[in-house]
């Protein structure tokens, strides 16, 4: 086991190693994903304040009785009015708008931290695939040193009379394929610490936390996950919530607004000034809301269907990772234990057997073979495990706490 986690160029200082956790802090701060959420938040609070707001007065300057004839000729006969239109509210319109505002406020706070999760579960599965393929270089270059080392006791077995002369092709073979499979783990490699550094943003300096990547935890029966409280849910509780305050708003719509007006009005020809008073008050003959109340309460019927679907799937997705997660560390546990363990000693046994002439070389082929098989199955269940443990995370990640308007 020890062997099969041994780094090529163990850091010399702990400082050196580029943690996860180092990765998720330096994207947060620069992924345009949280500036989008962040900018999202902004803009639901300054809808808050919006909301807020009452109608504004407004004030008309109307002139009558100009450019007329006989009396009415040029403005000896003006009229000219000045009044102040004050709109008023009712049916409780202002506080419904705020209640929307305030859902919508809700669910941008939640959506900024829906946008962080889904970022740290990407940063998360990028780098277990950087760590998985530098793990599978420090396997290809272990089997490209074993196999190198076959080649030459082939060689000398050979030289000495002992071998055939096939027996030096064959471990030839093996041992040029173990190198052009080193090459291609390392350009692997490559790539996958490349697709790391452009989602973080800036160069990975210093070697992944493979020590991280190694560990397999996860002992004992799972527990069932609850997945009330959870950022899905809060997100489908969130639309509902929007739902219910659309259907409060679309009914107080349907009381009509007035509009007080007071003002001044001036005649010309006697030049006295008097009060002028109204009030408009609109007459719903045509459009009465109720179609908008309608579509309200479908949204609303929508909403919380979508936010019983919610809890389903939620369910759902939770207990399949968490079998997922038990399956991976059970497959990671058997494979890195009991199974490496064995397949390690059955090649060392074969290497010295064919060293002596004991063993034929495809008895040492084949326990070669089960090694390397044994060691890629292994870093394959890790990165299961770690995936499997990143996406429960994500599906349990818990909802913001809101704050109070």
């Amino acid at each position: 086991i020890a062997q099969a986690q041994t780094a090529t160029s163990p850091p010399s200082t702990a400082q050196s190693i580029f943690t996860l956790d180092r990765a998720r802090t330096i994207a947060g701060g620069s992924s345009p994903s949280i500036e989008s959420a962040a900018a999202g938040v902004r803009s639901a609070a300054a809808g808050r304040t919006i909301a807020g707001l009452r109608p504004n007065p407004e004030i008309q300057v109307q002139t009558e009785n100009v450019a007329g004839s006989g009396i009415y000729r040029g403005t000896q006969s003006a009229e000219t009015t000045a009044p102040l239109a004050l709109p008023i509210e009712l049916g409780g319109k202002r506080s419904a708008r705020i209640a929307v505002a305030d859902s919508r406020s809700a669910r941008a706070q939640i959506d900024a931290s829906i946008a962080l999760a889904d970022l740290n579960l990407r940063i998360t599965q990028t780098y277990i695939a950087a760590a998985a393929a530098e793990r599978r270089v420090d396997v290809a270059r272990q089997q490209a040193e074993i196999a190198g080392n076959a080649f030459k006791a082939a060689r000398t077995r050979v030289t000495a009379g002992a071998g055939a002369p096939i027996d030096q092709q064959r471990a030839d073979v093996l041992r040029v394929n173990a190198e052009v499979g080193l090459e291609r783990a390392l350009r692997e490699a490559a790539v996958a610490r490349g697709n790391l550094e452009r989602l973080v943003g800036q160069p990975v300096e210093g070697s992944l936390d493979l020590g991280w990547f190694d560990r397999v935890g996860g002992y004992g029966p799972t527990m069932p996950v609850d997945p009330s409280g959870t950022l899905a849910l809060a997100a489908a509780q969130a639309d509902l919530n929007t739902a219910d305050a659309q259907v409060r708003l679309a009914r107080s719509q349907r009381i009509p607004d007035i509009t007080l007006s007071v003002g001044a009005r001036r005649l010309s020809q006697t030049n006295d000034k008097a009060a002028v008073v109204g009030i408009a008050i609109p007459f719903p003959l045509f459009n009465n809301g109720a179609a908008a109340v309608s579509q309200a309460r479908a949204e609303q019927t929508r909403a919380d269907a979508n936010r019983r679907v919610a809890i389903i799937e939620a369910e759902q997705a939770i207990a399949s990772a968490q079998a997922e997660l038990a399956n991976s560390a059970a497959t990671a546990r058997s494979a890195g234990g009991p199974g490496l363990a064995a397949a390690s000693e059955a090649a060392r046994i074969a290497r010295i057997g064919y060293s002596q002439g004991k063993f034929s070389q495809l008895d040492l082929l084949e326990a070669e073979r089960t090694l390397a098989e044994t060691r890629a199955a292994f870093t394959d269940a890790l990165a299961a495990y770690h995936d499997a443990e990143a996406r429960l995370e994500r599906l349990t990640a818990p909802a913001p706490e809101l704050g109070e308007r």
